[in-house]
C-alpha cells in the first residue's frame, strides 16, 4: 500500500513541476540561485541573446560580444568615474583568477583604453584585460542606465543573470559559486 501512496505522490510532483514550468513559473536555472554575497545578481525569468556589441582593447583591436559563444561570461560594465565600479574591480580580477571556466569581461565606459590600462593596473586589476565600449552601444544594447551594471551570459550567448549595482564577485562564496555553474 505504502508504495502505491509513494508511486502516486512522485507522480503527482512530476506533473506538478511539468505545469510550473510550462506556465514559466519555474526556471532551468533554478538550480543555479547566487549565494547571498551575490544577492545582487538575479537570474533572468526569460533569458534573452546578449546584444551582439563589440568593444576595443589596449591597443585599438576590436573584439564582438558573439566571440565568446561557447563559454560563461560575466560582462562587467564600468567607469574610471564610478567608485563603486572601482572598489569592485580587485574582486573581478580575482574572480577571473580562480574560475578558469568563466571569461570575466570588465568593459569601461568611453574611455581612453591607454588611460584605463593604466588605471587597472594602479587599483590591484591589471590582470583583468583592458577593453572599453568606446561607442556605448554595448550599454545601450544591455538597457544598462548605470554603472557599475553586470551581466551573466550562458555558453548559448542567453543573458541568464543581471546586477544592477556592485558585489563581491572575489568572496570564496561567488568564486565556489561560478566554479559551480560552470562545471555543468
Amino acid at each position: 500500500m505504502t508504495k502505491k501512496i509513494t508511486i502516486s505522490l512522485a507522480v503527482i510532483a512530476a506533473l506538478a513541476l511539468g505545469v510550473l514550468y510550462g506556465k514559466g513559473l519555474l526556471s532551468v536555472h533554478q538550480g543555479f540561485w547566487p549565494p547571498p554575497s551575490l544577492s545582487v545578481l538575479v537570474l533572468e525569468k526569460q533569458p534573452k541573446l546578449a546584444p551582439s556589441g563589440s568593444f576595443s582593447d589596449a591597443v585599438g583591436g576590436r573584439h564582438a560580444l558573439d566571440a565568446f559563444r561557447g563559454r560563461y561570461v560575466l560582462l562587467n560594465l564600468w567607469a574610471t568615474w564610478c567608485g563603486p565600479c572601482v572598489n569592485e574591480l580587485p574582486s573581478l580580477a580575482r574572480l577571473a583568477k580562480f574560475t578558469p571556466g568563466l571569461k570575466v569581461l570588465a568593459v569601461d565606459w568611453r574611455e581612453k583604453p591607454q588611460a584605463v590600462d593604466a588605471f587597472l593596473k594602479s587599483h590591484n586589476a591589471g590582470s583583468l584585460p583592458t577593453l572599453v565600449d568606446d561607442s556605448g552601444a554595448l550599454m545601450r544594447g544591455l538597457g544598462a542606465y548605470g554603472l557599475p551594471m553586470t551581466v551573466l551570459i550562458d555558453p548559448q550567448g542567453k543573458i541568464i543573470a543581471r546586477a544592477a549595482g556592485p558585489a563581491d564577485w572575489g568572496s570564496e562564496e561567488s568564486v565556489a559559486y561560478f566554479k559551480r555553474i560552470t562545471a555543468s
